[in-house]
């Protein structure tokens, strides 16, 4: 199994996906050309319009990007199947599961990365790799089935975790609301995955990428801060 697993598609004043970009190169090589993308986080723009978006990023580094959404309903799956890479853009988790759901495609994209597909997602598009969509940041602006997502990974991730509550603010901040899904959920591993960073998974080897640390929550353990010089491996044990 080969996932990149990116925490956000857009550092602060730079352009769309501009920091991941050779990370993603690196990740999918020169024997990928063309990649199947996802768009279905997408709300306030179409999905030709994220197609375009992402195409132009994506040609900076050498892919060409098809799209799911100009197959008809009985070719999805097989889109899938005969993609070289799967990719998955960020925006609204509960929008995207909800459409990969009615599709019927969590299970084809499961099967094909379990053999080695490599799949490239952001935000969202990390989200949907984790058992559910639990410990997503987003408002549930439609429902899907279930919160059952893809299960690639063992363990939940939250994107764009953040350490400090904005001046003012009396709720919760995320480390809170992390710390009652771990009560709720007490055997599940949460990453906190602050911007700029990125987890790279070959087959049960699992390595943190950027500048900054990532935050590992499991009830009853004090949070934990781990490098991209430390060991991920006990996720997936």
């Amino acid at each position: 199994m080969r996932l990149l697993l990116i925490s956000n598609s857009t550092n602060a004043g730079e352009a769309y996906l501009d920091y991941p970009k050779h990370e993603i190169q690196k990740f999918l090589g020169e024997g990928v050309k063309k990649v199947l993308f996802i768009p279905y986080a997408a709300i306030t723009f179409s999905f030709d319009e994220y197609q375009q978006k992402v195409q132009e990023r994506f040609s900076e580094i050498g892919y060409e990007v098809d799209s799911i959404h100009h197959y008809d309903h009985v070719k999805k799956k097989e889109a899938i199947k005969n993609a070289e890479a799967i990719v998955v853009g960020g925006g609204n988790t509960f929008h995207l599961l909800k459409l990969m759901q009615q599709q019927d495609l969590l299970e084809t994209i499961r099967y094909e990365c379990l053999k080695g597909k490599p799949y490239v997602g952001w935000s969202a598009g990390s989200n949907v790799t984790c058992p559910t969509i639990c410990t997503t940041n987003d408002m549930p602006i439609v429902e899907p089935d279930s919160f059952h997502a893809i299960n690639l990974i063992r363990f939940q991730i939250n994107p764009h975790y953040l350490d400090a509550n904005p001046d003012g603010h009396a709720g919760e901040t995320r480390e809170q609301r992390i710390s009652e899904y771990i009560v709720a959920n007490p055997y599940s591993y949460v990453v906190g995955l602050r911007e700029g960073t990125m987890l790279r998974i070959d087959n049960a080897e699992c390595k943190l990428i950027g500048p900054r640390k990532a935050r590992i929550f499991k009830h009853g353990e004090e949070p934990r801060e781990l490098g991209p010089e430390d060991d991920f491996d006990f996720l997936f044990e």
